[in-house]
């Protein structure tokens, strides 16, 4: 796998609805003061500034140092209709040209982007399906970094037979250590294990050193006291086991591990 990648990615939600969905929140609850349609517009920046720094990239540099205002304003060009959701998938180069990708997706609660929501019957009955990759990934700054290089995401979810973007279904890559490091397009939260305090959150998520990517939804859930950082082995994960998944376009997302061999490719 080559350590150098084409692009420097990062891909979020356009959402019309979501600027009056924050209108009631405090300030601190949530982190873009401009309360745009970009769903966690700040992280995303500073995402691609951190990837850019990594991999030594001065005028992909140059360019992401517009301001947030500046930065929304250049999204906005991408945007085919306003008052629609879009996935986008915004790409930097190493000159630091920079093209949006704007796909449609589908309506969703806009409660699931802010926090993980209680269990309610209907979403109880359908999580998603969690496999732990049968091979092992080696940390690299494609790793640490989302980019264009994502081979490795590819090979895991090909071995869990996820053949399609709409199943339902993620799969956890794990480092020669057996650590989870992350999922191949989300990140995983578990409950805690062993003894917990009461100021303790009852959800961790991957630390950063086990290989994986500082997620933009990561980054929220940790600011907002959702959960805390910790070591999580794939062998201590139990089949059936209930977790969350998140990311920059579908928010938190409900999930259950599975540990038995899939049978099928719905």
């Amino acid at each position: 796998m080559s350590s150098i990648p084409r692009h420097i990615i990062s891909s979020l939600r356009y959402d019309p609805s979501l600027p009056h969905s924050l209108q009631s929140l405090p300030p601190t609850s949530y982190p873009d003061p401009l309360r745009s349609p970009y769903y966690l517009l700040p992280y995303h920046q500073d995402r691609l500034r951190d990837a850019a720094k990594c991999f030594q990239w001065p005028e992909a540099q140059h360019f992401l140092q517009q301001d947030l205002t500046q930065f929304a304003q250049f999204l906005d060009k991408f945007i085919p209709d306003n008052t629609q959701p879009w996935r986008l998938r915004i790409l930097i180069d190493r000159s630091g040209t920079c093209t949006v990708e704007a796909n449609p997706t589908t309506a969703i609660d806009l409660r699931t982007l802010l926090l993980p929501l209680p269990p309610t019957h209907d979403s109880q009955s359908n999580p998603w399906r969690v496999y732990i990759d049968s091979e092992t990934t080696t940390p690299s700054a494609l790793t640490t970094h989302k980019t264009t290089a994502r081979d490795c995401y590819t090979a895991a979810r090909l071995r869990s037979g996820i053949v399609s973007p709409q199943d339902p279904a993620e799969v956890l890559v794990v480092n020669p250590s057996g650590e989870i490091m992350e999922g191949s397009i989300t990140t995983p939260y578990f409950q805690r294990r062993g003894r917990r305090q009461d100021t303790d959150p009852a959800w961790v998520t991957p630390v950063l050193t086990s290989g994986g990517n500082s997620g933009t939804t990561r980054r929220y859930a940790l600011g907002q006291g959702f959960c805390a950082e910790d070591i999580i082995l794939a062998s201590d994960l139990a089949d059936g086991e209930e977790c969350w998944l998140s990311n920059g376009v579908r928010g938190f997302i409900r999930g259950q591990v599975v540990l038995s061999a899939r049978t099928s490719t719905s």
